[in-house]
């Protein structure tokens, strides 16, 4: 299994608000156009209902996310489905103030041991673009 962390952001809501809003998905779905593509370079497609994430990338194909567990307010737990690279990916969110949170994601990901020199670099690039994308969401948009 190889392991993938983004930096720790800070977004300015509360972490209640953050995960109400990451835990449906219909919600990324209204905000998607405040969603900065530019920084996402390898996602060609986003498409979302309330429980998945369909994403089209041309290193790895298309995958869709399902959550998987909801631990309310601090974690949200994905996993592929049908996926050529069985991955696993977990929102963290942790409260700063009352006002604020601090947010990490994770990515394991069964890559075999002959791709991981082609997708694992650029698997690493996008949790972190991911992270940065997430991290700039208006959550108070309703």
């Amino acid at each position: 299994m190889s392991k993938y962390e983004s930096s720790i952001k800070q977004i300015p809501y509360p972490q209640h608000t953050v995960y109400d809003q990451l835990s449906n998905l219909d919600n990324i779905e209204k905000v998607k156009n405040h969603i900065p593509l530019d920084k996402l370079s390898e996602i060609k497609d986003l498409r979302f209902d309330r429980d998945s994430v369909s994403i089209s990338m041309p290193t790895i194909g298309s995958i869709t996310l399902r959550i998987i567990e909801r631990d309310e307010p601090k974690c949200i737990k994905f996993q592929t489905e049908d996926s050529p690279i069985p991955l696993t990916l977990w929102i963290q969110l942790l409260p700063l103030t009352d006002s604020s949170c601090k947010m990490k994601l994770t990515l394991q990901a069964n890559i075999p041991i002959f791709l991981r020199p082609m997708i694992g670099n650029r698997l690493g690039e996008m949790i972190e673009q991911v992270a940065d994308a997430l991290a700039n969401i208006p959550y108070d948009m309703q």
